[in-house]
């Protein structure tokens, strides 16, 4: 059983926050991103993309206590939740995606995200539009529609990304 993902979003004006990503695997075996293209002994390249603010769901820990944990832990802020965006999957998880309001400080990297700073391993907070998006590679790319819709308009968005 895949565990849950929470996911904090967190808006200022038309930007959500975003954590940047630099992802290098000491092989291609190790990296499921050519875990199936057949290159045996070839290093890992190196990925770039972005995620939002998030993690797994501890034993014992409900999706929206997990998305406020993560978001202190990953970048400081506190914040509290308005309510339930929507659900999807991510990795093959399935993910809950809450917008936090009330936020209170000034993001900064924290915890593992800040401790496991390296060449092949990179994570900086910024701030996005919709328009960056596909540069950016935001992943899941099934978060990039409703995503958009809220930060221009703040309009509803579907209670599952991608469906329908």
């Amino acid at each position: 059983m895949p565990i849950p993902r929470a996911v904090a979003v967190v808006v200022r004006d038309d930007r959500v926050l975003l954590i940047k990503r630099f992802r290098r695997h000491s092989s291609t075996d190790s990296c499921a991103r050519y875990r199936l293209v057949p290159a045996e002994g070839e290093p890992c390249p190196g990925h770039h993309y972005a995620v939002l603010p998030g993690g797994h769901v501890e034993d014992g820990e409900s999706a929206e206590t997990a998305a406020l944990r993560e978001l202190t832990e990953e970048t400081s802020l506190r914040a509290r939740i308005s309510h339930l965006l929507w659900t999807g999957m991510h990795n093959e998880r399935p993910a809950s995606y809450f917008l936090m309001t009330d936020v209170t400080g000034t993001p900064r990297l924290s915890g593992p995200e800040a401790d496991f700073q390296g060449p092949d391993n990179r994570y900086d907070l910024l701030w996005a539009t919709a328009d960056d998006f596909g540069p950016l590679n935001l992943h899941p790319a099934e978060v990039h529609t409703p995503l958009a819709e809220l930060l221009h308009d703040g309009s509803p968005v579907p209670a599952h990304p991608g469906a329908g």
